[in-house]
């Protein structure tokens, strides 16, 4: 093994190396070039998945002009996002372990990436082309851009086992989001001003400048998947060349193995049900907060500028998680940041004004990037690496199943009560769940203080 491969070749099989510095981290191309492709993809879950998409849905694909016998309703456009939303998450939970295992038999992680990357850029360009009151297309190309997106997403994870040492994985990990958040920031930034001022960008309206923007978004996305594709070197494997049926049935048969035999990775099966739990209180407060400002009576404009707020105060926040992992270790950054998304659902019960509503985005920009990536790193270093992809495929299908108990929490809740606000401190028993399993988790050694 040779220096300038180590780290590479079989990254997890080193994890008593003393961990690099940040400075040098970032100076690695493999490293760097896995990173950029969350500043490309995030622009997908800011500028359409978070910010445009659901208000365009409702306003302009949905709205058919003259009120009609076949004319969407609010609600039911409601209704329709929600199920678009369900479905595309239901898909890619159900095969997420599928296809991380086939990817791991097939050595094939950048393919598999490659493949659901340019579904979802494509689909998402092409809901440029979807004219008003063409609501049905235009769920469809949410739809299949979110697989792509999720899907995407599932082999990006699986290779941060192989850019990464254990010992490092929380600062990659923290780069990765962080960049995420800056990248797709600022291209949500541009887009938004894009649609206060289309006359500066020679459109002739906002709403031209919202279907300009979804094309951007796919360039973008495309744009910064080049890095990885080019700079982070795969392991080969004879099994390449197999048949795709042989390589299916085997990749099956793997699943069903790493399932039973999760009970026998006791602190990766732990973590993951504590996962499940209050990364399903985060991903609740991510959808709903939108929709609970404008049940308040918050203009639109004013969300959008708290969306911003998370993004940019998110790209530091993440990064600096890996370092506060090292002082106080990755288990109690986690408790910190699952202590603080409790403290902000209470507070949010109690929003009167804007800055109430500023105040929290803000908050929650200091953690929901931190949160992510210790989840995503810890979990790396409880797991296998050669089966990276695979167990990331049950993380990844937690993730998507994870916004079940959060709404449903809300809907009962605020059926019972009738109030929003008591609906939404339903979700501390999310958090409250989360943090006990997580309190049973040994964690891995990691050269940290206070790491247990």
């Amino acid at each position: 093994m040779t220096a300038s491969t180590e780290n590479h070749s079989d990254p997890s099989a080193l994890p008593n190396l003393k961990p690099r510095r940040f400075r040098e981290i970032l100076g690695d191309r493999q490293i760097l070039s896995w990173a950029l492709y969350d500043w490309g993809n995030s622009a997908f879950a800011t500028t359409v998945m978070a910010g445009f998409f659901p208000i365009f849905f409702k306003q302009y694909w949905s709205n058919t002009g003259p009120a009609t016998e076949n004319t969407v309703t609010a609600v039911q456009s409601t209704a329709l996002l929600g199920y678009a939303n369900s479905f595309s998450s239901l898909i890619l939970g159900l095969s997420a372990p599928l296809l991380g295992a086939l990817a791991d038999r097939a050595k094939g992680r950048k393919r598999f990436l490659f493949g659901f990357t340019f579904l979802g850029a494509v689909s998402a360009s092409a809901l440029a082309l979807v004219g008003q009151g063409q609501w049905g297309l235009a769920a469809a190309f949410y739809i299949l851009a979110s697989v792509g997106f999720w899907g995407g997403q599932n082999f990006y994870d699986a290779l941060l086992a192989l850019v990464s040492r254990k010992s490092e994985m929380d600062h990659v990990s923290g780069l990765g989001y962080g960049l995420g958040y800056l990248g797709g920031g600022l291209l949500f930034a541009v887009n938004v001003f894009m649609t206060l001022k289309p006359e500066f960008f020679g459109l002739s309206s906002a709403a031209e400048a919202v279907r300009i923007s979804f094309l951007m978004v796919g360039i973008w996305w495309l744009l910064f998947t080049i890095p990885l594709m080019l700079n982070v070197k795969e392991e080969k494997n004879n099994e390449t060349n197999l048949p795709f049926s042989r390589l299916t049935r085997e990749a099956f048969a793997q699943v069903k193995h790493t399932f039973r035999s999760l009970k026998n990775h006791k602190p990766a099966f732990t973590f993951l049900i504590g996962y499940f739990f209050y990364i399903d209180g985060v991903n609740t407060i991510i959808k709903m907060a939108v929709d609970y400002g404008m049940s308040l009576g918050f203009k639109s404009d004013s969300l959008i500028v708290a969306l911003l707020m998370v993004q940019f105060i998110g790209f530091p926040a993440a990064i600096g998680f890996g370092f506060l992992s090292q002082k106080i270790g990755a288990k109690r950054s986690l408790f910190v940041a699952i202590g603080i998304y409790a403290l902000v659902t209470v507070l949010a019960t109690q929003l009167r004004v804007e800055w109430h509503f500023y105040a929290l985005a803000a908050s929650i920009g200091l953690v929901q990037g931190g949160i992510q990536a210790l989840s995503r790193s810890v979990f790396g270093r409880l797991i296998p690496g050669e089966h990276a992809g695979e167990f990331f495929g049950f993380f990844n299908m937690l993730g998507r199943f994870s916004s079940i108990l959060g709404p449903l929490l809300i809907a009962i809740t605020g059926l019972v009560s009738e109030s929003s606000r008591l609906a939404m401190l339903s979700l501390l028993i999310l958090f409250a769940v989360g943090a006990w399993m997580l309190s049973k988790v040994q964690f891995p050694e990691r050269h940290q203080k206070g790491e247990t």
